[in-house]
C-alpha cells in the first residue's frame, strides 16, 4: 500500500464521499476508452508536472509503476516534457520522479 502524506490522509478523512466521488471519476474516465492504465497514469504524470503539482508526480509515478511503467518509461516521459514546458518545470519533475523510483539508490 502506498504511503500518503499526512495531510492527504487527514483531507480524505474529513471528506470521505468527496474522494470517493473523485476516484470513481477517475475510474471512469480510465474506462471510456482504449487507452491502458500505464499510459493513462504516464499521461496524467506529464499533466501534473505540466502544472508543477508535486503530489501529482508523485502519485502518478507511483501509480504508472503499479500498472507496469518501467523507471526508463517514466524517466521519458519526462524529459519528453523539456521542449513544452521548459528544462526548470521538467527538472523540478525529474527530482520529484526521483522521490519514487529513485529510492534506495545514490
Amino acid at each position: 500500500m502506498p504511503k500518503y502524506p499526512k495531510n492527504f490522509l487527514l483531507f480524505q478523512k474529513r471528506f470521505p464521499q468527496l474522494f470517493e466521488a473523485l476516484e470513481n471519476s477517475g475510474r471512469l474516465a480510465r474506462e471510456a476508452g482504449p487507452i491502458d492504465a500505464k499510459t493513462s497514469h504516464l499521461i496524467q504524470l506529464a499533466a501534473s508536472a505540466a502544472i508543477m503539482s508535486e503530489g501529482g508526480v508523485h502519485s502518478h509515478a507511483r501509480r504508472a509503476i503499479e500498472a507496469g511503467a518501467t523507471k526508463e518509461e517514466i524517466y521519458q516521459t519526462v524529459a519528453l516534457l523539456i521542449s513544452t514546458i521548459g528544462f526548470p518545470v521538467a527538472a523540478a519533475a525529474f527530482s520529484w520522479v526521483n522521490d519514487i523510483v529513485g529510492k534506495g539508490k545514490k
